[in-house]
């Protein structure tokens, strides 16, 4: 008697666990949408040119970027010739941003849907599950390393003595949000703090400072998931005027206490010919690399787009400035905080701020200074967190389970992740595990080749908008099984033969072989191979309903893998039928 209120009860609670849908919706929930995985609807797209403007400061001003010239000048470039790559790197990402974006600027749908009609439906899931990996790692290890107050040594090729690239140089944009968090609070507390007893035993990994200091992050990021994606665009505002006037004033204080720019800018390449020039190609291809996964991700933020000029001021216009600036001001500031700190190069930004502390403890001007420098760079790392890992793997953990997860929920899925891998373990000895995640764009550059050559090349930008919602053959993405044969073996031909490289650099023994500089060139090899055999591949296997569009009419389509459920069928029909009740009542 009992059984049918408890079940009664059990769907009462799953309803209301389910993802939410907006009144008046034509779509709902099912195994392949939700609010966050429809095309964008008109009230939001609500990002202007300032929004995207806002975007690439953010991104474009960090510490990665900022240190990047360290590992230019180990490489044995000169500080003018490092500025002419970062200026190749520029155009570059410019280039790629503008062509992965453009989807989205056109058909308002993120890069998780349309890997759909790459991959197929299912073998769509291969890409989503990519950053969902990195996405969950970078955001342990990004927010507790600094907490270290150093950064380890570390090179993947037998480079020159000149200042060598500390592995900070190396990761992803947000990856010191805890050490601006020791900044600011060693600038509140002052000696206290900076001379706190470590109270946990050598076994934990981590020391109490920066435990305390990785859950205060923690505490600030919490609330951010909670703006929508499309409400974005005041918070950048208010971080990119806080970045800017840190980078700045960095800039001006470090030129005017040295006198100077410093030796390093004046100083000679240390390699000349060949060597020189795979060297310089190698530093070009990393930076461009370490931005893979945002490049990918494009189409996730300019579906927001009030109209596709918006997006295209922000990635032609604002992404190259900020991008070749911020390694420029890093050159200086290093270069003449060297003359101020007796010949000591400093490359990291936040390590900069907690020499300044420790030079002058008592100082309130450099406690002051190095708190509001700190605050910049934490607004600076905590908007970075949300974009390329929060909002892009919520989107992604969407995906795998639309119903229950959306961009909101996945954030706070992948927070707990990060928390539960205790990220502080993975950095005692972070050679290698290091090496496997900054070389991941070995993987993922012949994603972004294969996205958007469907796009541009195979598709001419026509798609079923609907069938990316249908889990069964009727879909014209479900190719075989719902996997696409040709997507998979672009990306294996794109991938394969960079694998020793990639292996000799974490077994730490390249040596300058073939396929050392196949390595080297690892970004453009993988998107340019992938591009070229995916269009390939149609030509020789054409695909029914290749081209083509029809619009998103989610009402007439299945809910979950073929015919598994017919009961959602139905449930379309009666779903429908509601809609049409509801539209006649309030007439």
């Amino acid at each position: 008697m009992n059984q049918p209120k408890v079940q009664s009860r059990k769907s009462r609670w799953v309803k209301k666990l389910e993802c939410p849908v907006d009144e008046d919706a034509n779509y709902r929930n099912t195994f392949w949408c939700n609010r966050d995985l429809i095309p964008i609807p008109e009230d939001r797209r609500t990002w202007t040119w300032q929004g995207f403007a806002g975007y690439w400061v953010i991104t474009g001003i960090n510490t990665t970027a900022w240190t990047a010239g360290s590992s230019l000048l180990s490489l044995g470039l000169s500080a003018p010739q490092a500025i002419g790559c970062v200026v190749g790197v520029a155009l570059i990402e410019v280039l790629v941003a503008v062509l992965a974006g453009w989807p989205g600027n056109h058909l308002h749908l993120g890069f998780t849907v349309l890997s759909r009609a790459a991959w197929g439906m299912r073998g769509g899931f291969w890409p989503v599950l990519n950053r969902i990996m990195t996405g969950c790692v970078w955001m342990g290890i990004e927010a507790y390393w600094g907490g270290q107050g150093e950064c380890y040594k570390m090179s993947p090729l037998r480079l020159p003595p000149l200042p060598r690239p500390s592995i900070c140089s190396r990761l992803t944009p947000s990856l010191f949000s805890l050490l601006a968090v020791k900044i600011i609070l060693r600038a509140i507390i002052g000696p206290p703090f900076v001379n706190l007893q470590n109270t946990l035993p050598a076994s934990a990994n981590v020391d109490t400072a920066s435990l305390i200091s990785f859950f205060v992050f923690m505490a600030i990021f919490l609330p951010l998931p909670m703006i929508p994606p499309e409400k974005l665009q005041l918070p950048f505002r208010i971080t990119f005027v806080m970045i800017a006037a840190t980078l700045f004033g960095m800039l001006g204080w470090s030129v005017h206490a040295a006198g100077g720019a410093g030796a390093l800018m004046t100083t000679p390449s240390t390699l000349s010919g060949s060597a020189l020039s795979w060297n310089a190609v190698y530093g070009l291809q990393s930076f461009l690399g370490a931005q893979s996964s945002g490049s990918l991700g494009q189409s996730d933020w300019t579906r927001y787009a009030r109209s596709p000029r918006s997006a295209l001021f922000g990635q032609v216009v604002t992404a190259p400035i900020f991008i070749v600036l911020t390694p420029v001001c890093g050159i200086i500031v290093t270069s003449a905080a060297a003359t101020i700190f007796d010949g000591q190069y400093i490359w990291n930004p936040l390590e900069l701020l907690l020499t300044i502390q420790d030079r002058h403890p008592l100082s309130p001007a450099a406690r002051a200074g190095t708190f509001f420098a700190g605050l910049g760079f934490l607004a600076d790392q905590l908007a970075l967190n949300l974009v390329l890992n929060g909002v892009s793997t919520g989107m992604d953990m969407a995906a795998l389970c639309p119903k229950w997860i959306n961009i909101r929920r996945g954030c706070y899925v992948l927070v707990a992740i990060a928390i539960a891998i205790l990220p502080w373990n993975y950095v005692t000895n972070p050679g290698t595990f290091i090496t496997v995640l900054s070389g991941w764009s070995v993987f993922v550059s012949p994603m972004t080749g294969i996205v958007i050559s469907d796009y541009f090349l195979v598709r001419r930008g026509e798609y079923h908008i609907g069938d990316m919602y249908m889990g069964d053959s009727r879909s014209a993405y479900w190719y075989t099984w719902g996997f696409n044969f040709r997507a998979i073996v672009a990306w294996v031909l794109a991938t394969g033969p960079l694998l020793p490289g990639f292996v000799r650099a974490i077994l730490t023994v390249s040596s300058g072989n073939g396929w050392d500089h196949l390595y080297q060139i690892a970004y453009f090899y993988g998107f340019t191979v992938s591009l070229v055999v995916y269009a390939f591949m149609y030509l020789v296997f054409p695909q029914e309903r290749q081209r083509g569009s029809s619009p998103f009419v989610l009402e007439l389509h299945a809910e979950t893998f073929g015919s598994e459920n017919r009961a959602s069928d139905r449930e379309a029909l009666e779903f429908v039928t509601d809609q049409e009740e509801k539209r006649v009542e309030e007439a």
